[in-house]
Protein backbone atom coordinates (compact mmCIF):
# COMPACT_ATOMS: atom_id res chain seq x y z
CA UNK A 1 0.00 0.00 0.00
CA UNK A 2 0.97 3.33 -0.89
CA UNK A 3 1.07 5.42 2.34
CA UNK A 4 2.56 8.42 1.27
CA UNK A 5 -0.33 8.75 -0.97
CA UNK A 6 -2.87 9.11 2.17
CA UNK A 7 -0.95 12.15 3.07
CA UNK A 8 -2.22 15.63 1.97
CA UNK A 9 -0.29 17.15 -1.11
CA UNK A 10 0.76 20.36 1.08
CA UNK A 11 2.21 17.50 3.49
CA UNK A 12 4.52 16.12 1.13
CA UNK A 13 5.52 19.02 -0.62
CA UNK A 14 6.92 20.06 2.95
CA UNK A 15 8.92 16.75 3.37
CA UNK A 16 10.51 17.11 -0.35
CA UNK A 17 11.74 20.29 0.57
CA UNK A 18 13.81 19.43 2.87
CA UNK A 19 15.76 17.09 0.88
CA UNK A 20 17.72 18.57 -2.68
CA UNK A 21 16.90 19.18 -5.73
CA UNK A 22 17.93 16.21 -7.15
CA UNK A 23 15.74 13.88 -4.66
CA UNK A 24 12.83 16.09 -5.69
CA UNK A 25 13.07 16.14 -9.71
CA UNK A 26 13.46 12.45 -9.85
CA UNK A 27 11.06 11.51 -6.73
CA UNK A 28 8.20 13.68 -9.54
CA UNK A 29 9.63 11.30 -12.69
CA UNK A 30 9.34 8.02 -10.77
CA UNK A 31 6.09 8.67 -8.78
CA UNK A 32 2.97 9.75 -10.03
CA UNK A 33 1.45 10.25 -6.41
CA UNK A 34 5.06 12.42 -5.94
CA UNK A 35 4.77 14.77 -9.17
CA UNK A 36 2.02 17.44 -8.26
CA UNK A 37 3.59 17.71 -4.40
CA UNK A 38 6.93 17.27 -5.85
CA UNK A 39 6.36 20.01 -8.93
CA UNK A 40 4.73 22.81 -6.09
CA UNK A 41 6.09 26.36 -5.67
CA UNK A 42 6.28 25.37 -1.78
CA UNK A 43 9.19 22.79 -2.71
CA UNK A 44 11.32 24.53 -5.26
CA UNK A 45 11.14 28.41 -3.32
CA UNK A 46 13.41 25.97 -0.46
CA UNK A 47 15.85 25.66 -3.38
CA UNK A 48 16.24 28.92 -4.41
CA UNK A 49 19.07 31.27 -2.73
CA UNK A 50 17.09 33.23 -0.07
CA UNK A 51 18.22 36.73 -1.67
CA UNK A 52 17.63 35.28 -5.53
CA UNK A 53 15.01 38.05 -5.90
CA UNK A 54 17.16 40.64 -5.35
CA UNK A 55 19.91 39.48 -7.59
CA UNK A 56 17.31 39.14 -10.28
CA UNK A 57 16.38 42.61 -9.73
CA UNK A 58 19.90 43.45 -10.77
CA UNK A 59 19.22 41.98 -13.90
CA UNK A 60 18.15 43.58 -17.30
CA UNK A 61 17.03 40.69 -18.67
CA UNK A 62 13.45 40.05 -18.38
CA UNK A 63 12.63 36.73 -16.56
CA UNK A 64 9.12 34.64 -17.44
CA UNK A 65 8.73 31.88 -15.49
CA UNK A 66 5.21 30.51 -14.55
CA UNK A 67 6.48 28.41 -11.67
CA UNK A 68 9.88 28.06 -9.17
CA UNK A 69 10.47 24.57 -10.77
CA UNK A 70 11.01 26.94 -13.98
CA UNK A 71 12.67 29.38 -12.63
CA UNK A 72 15.33 27.27 -10.65
CA UNK A 73 16.26 25.07 -13.90
CA UNK A 74 16.23 28.10 -16.13
CA UNK A 75 18.91 30.01 -13.48
CA UNK A 76 20.58 26.75 -13.88
CA UNK A 77 20.84 26.61 -17.59
CA UNK A 78 20.84 30.15 -18.62
CA UNK A 79 23.18 32.33 -16.81
CA UNK A 80 21.76 35.84 -16.29
CA UNK A 81 23.99 39.06 -16.50
CA UNK A 82 23.68 41.31 -12.95
CA UNK A 83 25.57 44.57 -12.57
CA UNK A 84 25.49 46.23 -15.62
CA UNK A 85 27.25 43.02 -17.23
CA UNK A 86 29.99 42.66 -14.57
CA UNK A 87 29.05 39.26 -13.15
CA UNK A 88 26.97 36.27 -14.08
CA UNK A 89 25.03 34.44 -11.98
CA UNK A 90 23.00 31.16 -12.29
CA UNK A 91 22.73 28.06 -10.13
CA UNK A 92 24.67 24.85 -9.63
CA UNK A 93 21.50 22.26 -11.00
CA UNK A 94 22.37 19.68 -7.91
CA UNK A 95 22.55 21.88 -5.17
CA UNK A 96 20.87 25.07 -5.80
CA UNK A 97 24.11 26.81 -4.51
CA UNK A 98 24.87 30.15 -5.92
CA UNK A 99 27.56 30.54 -9.14
CA UNK A 100 28.91 33.71 -10.58
CA UNK A 101 31.26 34.75 -13.40
CA UNK A 102 33.26 38.08 -13.36
CA UNK A 103 33.67 39.55 -16.53
CA UNK A 104 37.37 39.43 -18.38
CA UNK A 105 36.39 43.47 -18.53
CA UNK A 106 36.18 43.25 -14.55
CA UNK A 107 39.32 41.00 -13.90
CA UNK A 108 42.93 42.75 -13.40
CA UNK A 109 44.69 41.62 -16.20
CA UNK A 110 48.71 43.48 -16.12
CA UNK A 111 49.16 45.50 -19.54
CA UNK A 112 45.65 44.71 -20.32
CA UNK A 113 44.54 48.15 -21.66
CA UNK A 114 47.83 48.40 -23.98
CA UNK A 115 46.57 47.42 -27.39
CA UNK A 116 49.89 46.26 -28.05
CA UNK A 117 49.38 43.50 -25.59
CA UNK A 118 45.47 42.47 -25.24
CA UNK A 119 42.74 42.88 -27.40
CA UNK A 120 39.19 43.60 -26.11
CA UNK A 121 36.52 42.23 -28.75
CA UNK A 122 33.15 40.65 -29.16
CA UNK A 123 32.72 36.83 -29.04
CA UNK A 124 29.57 35.03 -30.69
CA UNK A 125 30.25 32.10 -27.87
CA UNK A 126 30.39 34.35 -24.72
CA UNK A 127 27.98 35.27 -21.88
CA UNK A 128 29.37 38.79 -22.19
CA UNK A 129 29.88 41.64 -24.35
CA UNK A 130 33.46 41.60 -24.62
CA UNK A 131 36.41 38.90 -24.27
CA UNK A 132 40.58 39.76 -23.70
CA UNK A 133 42.64 38.17 -26.22
CA UNK A 134 46.35 37.85 -25.61
CA UNK A 135 48.56 39.43 -28.53
CA UNK A 136 51.52 39.01 -26.83
CA UNK A 137 53.64 39.66 -23.51
CA UNK A 138 56.39 38.30 -21.64
CA UNK A 139 54.56 39.04 -18.03
CA UNK A 140 51.36 36.90 -17.39
CA UNK A 141 49.65 37.91 -14.20
CA UNK A 142 45.57 37.54 -14.24
CA UNK A 143 43.34 38.43 -11.19
CA UNK A 144 39.64 37.73 -10.26
CA UNK A 145 38.18 39.12 -6.71
CA UNK A 146 34.71 38.68 -5.93
CA UNK A 147 33.25 39.19 -2.23
CA UNK A 148 32.45 36.45 0.01
CA UNK A 149 29.01 37.85 1.77
CA UNK A 150 27.76 36.75 -1.73
CA UNK A 151 28.58 33.34 -2.08
CA UNK A 152 26.88 30.35 -0.67
CA UNK A 153 27.74 30.17 2.65
CA UNK A 154 29.28 27.20 4.04
CA UNK A 155 30.41 25.81 1.12
CA UNK A 156 33.46 24.96 -0.60
CA UNK A 157 34.36 26.69 -3.71
CA UNK A 158 36.50 26.80 -6.00
CA UNK A 159 37.70 29.37 -8.61
CA UNK A 160 38.37 28.82 -12.74
CA UNK A 161 39.93 30.77 -15.39
CA UNK A 162 37.61 30.19 -18.37
CA UNK A 163 39.26 30.70 -21.82
CA UNK A 164 39.77 29.41 -25.63
CA UNK A 165 42.75 29.37 -27.34
CA UNK A 166 43.38 30.89 -30.54
CA UNK A 167 44.91 28.45 -33.39
CA UNK A 168 48.26 29.53 -33.16
CA UNK A 169 49.53 29.57 -29.13
CA UNK A 170 52.73 29.28 -27.44
CA UNK A 171 53.93 30.05 -23.96
CA UNK A 172 51.12 28.81 -22.28
CA UNK A 173 52.43 25.34 -21.23
CA UNK A 174 53.14 26.17 -17.42
CA UNK A 175 51.81 28.92 -15.18
CA UNK A 176 51.29 28.90 -11.21
CA UNK A 177 47.62 29.57 -9.69
CA UNK A 178 46.13 30.16 -6.51
CA UNK A 179 43.34 31.67 -4.48
CA UNK A 180 43.68 33.21 -1.16
CA UNK A 181 41.60 35.22 1.47
CA UNK A 182 42.47 38.95 1.16
CA UNK A 183 42.66 39.52 4.58
CA UNK A 184 43.94 36.42 5.57
CA UNK A 185 46.68 35.97 3.59
CA UNK A 186 49.52 37.71 1.90
CA UNK A 187 50.22 37.85 -2.04
CA UNK A 188 53.50 36.65 -1.09
CA UNK A 189 52.15 33.78 1.32
CA UNK A 190 49.81 32.76 -1.69
CA UNK A 191 52.54 32.74 -4.59
CA UNK A 192 55.34 30.31 -2.03
CA UNK A 193 51.75 27.66 -2.38
CA UNK A 194 50.88 28.47 -5.77
CA UNK A 195 50.35 25.57 -7.68
CA UNK A 196 52.03 24.69 -11.19
CA UNK A 197 49.02 24.19 -13.94
CA UNK A 198 48.58 24.44 -17.58
CA UNK A 199 46.50 26.25 -19.95
CA UNK A 200 47.54 23.18 -22.84
CA UNK A 201 45.82 20.23 -22.81
CA UNK A 202 48.96 18.61 -23.59
CA UNK A 203 49.71 15.87 -20.82
CA UNK A 204 52.25 17.16 -18.35
CA UNK A 205 53.00 14.98 -15.13
CA UNK A 206 52.39 17.42 -12.24
CA UNK A 207 50.20 19.51 -13.82
CA UNK A 208 46.85 20.32 -13.89
CA UNK A 209 45.08 20.35 -17.50
CA UNK A 210 42.01 22.35 -18.44
CA UNK A 211 38.60 20.65 -19.01
CA UNK A 212 36.19 21.03 -22.13
CA UNK A 213 32.85 22.53 -20.69
CA UNK A 214 29.52 21.76 -21.90
CA UNK A 215 29.30 25.21 -23.73
CA UNK A 216 32.11 24.66 -25.67
CA UNK A 217 34.58 26.47 -23.90
CA UNK A 218 37.68 25.17 -21.55
CA UNK A 219 38.30 25.51 -17.69
CA UNK A 220 41.31 25.50 -15.64
CA UNK A 221 41.01 25.67 -12.01
CA UNK A 222 43.34 27.98 -10.28
CA UNK A 223 42.63 27.05 -6.76
CA UNK A 224 39.55 26.28 -3.53
CA UNK A 225 38.39 28.00 -0.77
CA UNK A 226 35.58 27.67 1.75
CA UNK A 227 32.96 29.85 2.55
CA UNK A 228 31.89 29.94 6.05
CA UNK A 229 29.62 32.79 6.42
CA UNK A 230 30.69 35.32 4.22
CA UNK A 231 32.14 37.59 6.59
CA UNK A 232 36.08 37.19 4.93
CA UNK A 233 35.66 40.46 2.75
CA UNK A 234 37.14 39.42 -0.79
CA UNK A 235 38.57 36.06 -2.26
CA UNK A 236 40.74 36.85 -4.92
CA UNK A 237 42.05 34.07 -7.35
CA UNK A 238 45.15 34.39 -9.70
CA UNK A 239 47.25 32.82 -12.53
CA UNK A 240 50.46 34.07 -13.43
CA UNK A 241 53.71 33.08 -14.99
CA UNK A 242 55.90 36.09 -14.15
CA UNK A 243 59.34 34.16 -14.01
CA UNK A 244 60.20 32.63 -16.96
CA UNK A 245 59.58 35.74 -19.44
CA UNK A 246 59.40 34.03 -22.46
CA UNK A 247 57.03 35.06 -25.29
CA UNK A 248 52.99 34.15 -24.60
CA UNK A 249 50.26 34.29 -27.32
CA UNK A 250 46.73 33.45 -27.83
CA UNK A 251 45.09 32.68 -24.94
CA UNK A 252 41.04 34.53 -25.29
CA UNK A 253 39.87 35.24 -21.68
CA UNK A 254 36.02 35.03 -21.24
CA UNK A 255 36.43 35.25 -17.65
CA UNK A 256 36.61 34.16 -14.01
CA UNK A 257 34.31 31.67 -12.51
CA UNK A 258 33.25 31.28 -8.42
CA UNK A 259 31.15 27.90 -8.24
CA UNK A 260 30.80 25.31 -5.38
CA UNK A 261 33.27 22.04 -6.07
CA UNK A 262 32.45 19.63 -7.70
CA UNK A 263 32.99 16.36 -5.40
CA UNK A 264 33.39 13.33 -7.05
CA UNK A 265 32.83 9.71 -5.18
CA UNK A 266 33.96 6.91 -7.53
CA UNK A 267 32.35 4.32 -5.35
CA UNK A 268 29.05 6.39 -5.32
CA UNK A 269 29.45 6.93 -9.19
CA UNK A 270 28.20 3.91 -10.43
CA UNK A 271 25.06 3.82 -8.25
CA UNK A 272 24.43 7.73 -8.92
CA UNK A 273 24.53 7.48 -12.51
CA UNK A 274 21.23 6.67 -13.71
CA UNK A 275 19.13 8.94 -11.28
CA UNK A 276 21.92 11.65 -12.57
CA UNK A 277 20.75 10.95 -16.28
CA UNK A 278 17.00 11.19 -15.28
CA UNK A 279 18.22 14.60 -13.39
CA UNK A 280 19.45 16.30 -15.86
CA UNK A 281 17.25 14.85 -18.87
CA UNK A 282 14.67 16.65 -16.65
CA UNK A 283 16.18 19.89 -16.32
CA UNK A 284 16.26 19.72 -20.03
CA UNK A 285 12.92 19.00 -20.28
CA UNK A 286 11.95 21.95 -17.86
CA UNK A 287 14.32 24.15 -19.79
CA UNK A 288 12.42 23.28 -23.07
CA UNK A 289 8.94 24.44 -21.71
CA UNK A 290 10.65 28.21 -20.57
CA UNK A 291 9.03 30.56 -23.45
CA UNK A 292 11.46 33.67 -23.07
CA UNK A 293 15.27 33.55 -23.05
CA UNK A 294 17.14 35.59 -20.67
CA UNK A 295 19.97 36.77 -23.28
CA UNK A 296 20.53 36.19 -26.86
CA UNK A 297 23.54 33.84 -26.70
CA UNK A 298 22.76 32.42 -23.00
CA UNK A 299 25.87 29.68 -23.00
CA UNK A 300 25.99 27.74 -19.36
CA UNK A 301 29.04 26.50 -18.22
CA UNK A 302 29.40 23.47 -15.93
CA UNK A 303 26.88 24.39 -13.83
Amino acid sequence: MDYFSLLPEGCISEILSFTSPKDAATSSAISRGFKSAAESDVVWEKFLPSDYQHIISKSDSLLVSPSKKELYFSLCDSPILIDGGKLSFSLDKKTGKKCFMVAARELAITWGDTPQYWEWLPHPDSRFSEVAKLIWVSWLDIRGKIETRILSKKNKYAAYLVFKLANRFYGLETVNAYVRLVGCETKHEAEERASITSLSRREEPGKKRPKRRIDGWMEIEVGTFFNHIGEDGDVEARLMEIRHLGGKSGLVVQGMEFRPEEEEDEEEEEEEEDDDVAFWRHGRVVGQRTTNPFFPSSNPGVA
